[in-house]
């Protein structure tokens, strides 16, 4: 018996989150305070410059591992107030700790966020009957909806098939990050539950959307999102050839801003284009001269302008 297929046309429908969804860095000041006034602007210039349909906060790209709770939330509420009611916020809120992430989902919805991105627990590897029981709690706790966040290069633990299959049948698990780069699982995934799968590969997004997924959740998104919307909707209206020359004008950035973690090079990029960013925080570094200089030569071979 052949089992029907997901027709696309419904793909809008089954898109929770828009298209392009940015994971925001976190702005702070020259001393390392949490920069509010530059997360309101930095998000008006991200929705209304890149067209990003959402943002994502505290994710790893917003620094999350060296900021507070408290600094979270704070962060959570300026976004929302400066974006909430033209585009969606997630926030990240995932730990390796069950108890702690349910605590940080209720703050963020309390704090106004429109969904949750709860990523797999790492460092501790639980099996998947754990994930199962991770991801279902923090859905059971919360009244937002959830994307779940595969990524076993760093979580240590892949979320498997059968077990998206499973956390799919809970009416708030509603999408997944898919940064396993595994097309073939995300295939059979999207082939047998309604999860939006949003890419978390910037160089993979136009080949997940030939396989199912519905969008990204990028980084080099706070350069290249408004091009990156042309691509998908260029995808989903059956012009491939734009897509395809997108896609391959694009892909200098889309590597490029991983020469080093994402966030530095998005950092050195946004200061040297006069929008709020601020430094890093140990343990990471920010970008160095020669860094910064390739960056700038990515950014050119995507027919970007970085500012010298």
């Amino acid at each position: 018996m052949t089992r029907d297929l997901p027709d696309p046309s419904t793909r809008a429908a089954s898109r929770p989150f828009g298209r392009v969804l940015t994971a925001m860095v976190t702005p702070f000041t020259a001393d390392g305070v949490l920069d509010l006034d530059g997360a309101a602007r930095l998000a008006n210039y991200l929705v209304d410059e890149q067209g990003s349909d959402a943002l994502v906060v505290n994710g790893t790209t917003g620094e999350s591992p060296t900021t507070t709770d408290a600094e979270k939330e704070r962060l959570i509420r300026t976004v929302v107030a400066a974006v909430g009611d033209r585009a969606k916020v997630v926030a990240g809120v995932g730990t390796n700790d069950t108890r702690h992430t349910i605590e940080l989902a209720g703050s963020a919805e309390k704090a106004g966020a429109h969904g949750l991105l709860v990523v797999t627990p790492y460092y501790s590897k639980p099996p998947q009957a754990g994930l199962v029981r991770h991801f279902t709690a923090v859905a059971d706790a919360s009244g937002l909806p959830l994307m779940l966040y595969d990524i076993p290069h760093r979580a240590g633990v892949a979320i498997e098939t059968e077990t998206l299959v499973r956390l799919a049948e809970h009416g708030r698990i509603v999408a997944v990050k898919d940064a396993k780069t595994d097309l073939t699982a995300t295939s059979w995934v999207t082939s047998r539950t309604g999860l939006a799968f949003y890419c978390g590969e910037d160089p993979l997004i136009l080949p997940a959307l030939a396989v199912g997924s519905v969008g990204v959740v990028g980084t080099s998104t706070h350069f290249t999102g408004a091009r990156t919307q042309e691509m998908i909707r260029a995808f989903e209206a059956g012009d491939n050839a734009t897509a395809l020359a997108l896609h391959r004008r694009l892909l200098p950035l889309y590597t490029g801003i991983f020469r080093t973690q994402g966030v530095i090079l998005v950092k050195a990029g946004l200061t040297a284009k006069g929008l709020p960013a601020g430094p890093v925080r140990a343990p990471l570094v920010d970008a160095t001269a020669d860094q910064l200089a390739q960056l700038r030569a990515d950014c050119a071979a995507a027919g970007l302008d970085l500012p010298e």
